[in-house]
């Protein structure tokens, strides 16, 4: 399998599919870079270079019992990026990895990027506070740690229905898309997931939007019961300088899955403009 080795020892898997302009795609928590995998053979198949890892403590990644934090998920991407030698690259963050891109270029610059895409993003910071009135309570990410310590196999179970909007009436989304899920989420290291929590919920990237001086597409579902909308794209938007905010009407947090052919669509066309 195909690995770079990070600063303190740590081996990350990634994947490189394709010839091109490189697009890297940073996934959500709990997943992997399977969360990406139709991805990865659209835009290969359509004459880019796509590139998806494995987060520290999730997938194929080794499972350090230090390092699950927000800086050093950065600095990993940075390796890659070094690693393999990527330049005028489009960067693209789903939820967790919505964040590990944000503080990656607020914290390596974007010298080596072209244009980022943030989708069901985590930023500018998601836990309730009186600066941040519209966040979620520090109770509603005890309960998602509680819920990993108690039973992690049926967590990631009922995850996955709010996570692809499974639990509406009108939804058509599959078992085997819930499978998939549960199965990625098995694979992430207790450790990694567990200190994740803390680090989607609390990292604050008011700072790091604001630096960030290329083109960024925010993508959000109107229905996300992961990370609400109104906390989320609609505030970070208005942070970077050269954002452009696209809402899905009705949909889920894992919209890359459910609304595919539109997500897919909508990513080539700001690439391409």
């Amino acid at each position: 399998m195909p690995t770079i080795t990070t600063k303190d020892g740590t081996s990350i898997f990634y994947k490189d599919w394709g010839k091109g302009q490189p697009i890297v795609f940073s996934h959500g928590w709990p997943l992997s870079a399977d969360a990406w995998d139709e991805q990865l053979f659209f835009f290969a198949s359509n004459g880019y270079r796509t590139i998806a890892h494995d987060r520290r403590g999730h997938g194929r990644s080794g499972q350090p019992w230090a390092g699950n934090d927000m800086d050093t998920y950065a600095d990993d991407l940075s390796s890659l990026f070094e690693k393999l030698e990527l330049k005028d690259a489009i960067l693209v963050g789903h939820s967790t990895g919505g964040g590990e891109v944000t503080r990656y270029m607020g914290r390596h610059g974007t010298s080596r990027v072209k244009k980022a895409a943030l989708v069901g993003a985590i930023p500018p910071i998601m836990i309730k506070s009186a600066a941040n009135p519209g966040g979620l309570p520090l109770s509603a990410f005890d309960a998602l740690r509680d819920g990993l310590s108690k039973d992690k196999g049926q967590f990631y179970k009922d995850l996955a229905f709010p996570f692809y909007g499974a639990n509406r009436p009108e939804s058509k989304v599959s078992a085997g898309l819930r499978d998939q899920f549960w199965l990625q989420s098995m694979q992430a290291g207790f450790k990694g997931a567990y200190d994740c929590v803390k680090q989607f919920s609390e990292s604050d990237f008011n700072e790091d939007l604001k630096k960030i001086d290329i083109p960024v597409l925010v993508l959000h579902g109107d229905d996300d019961q992961i990370v609400p909308i109104d906390d989320a794209a609609r505030l970070s938007s208005k942070l970077l300088k050269r954002a452009t905010l696209k809402v899905y009407p009705g949909a889920p947090h894992g919209l890359m899955a459910t609304h595919r052919d539109q997500f897919n669509a909508d990513l080539l066309s700001f690439i391409k403009g």
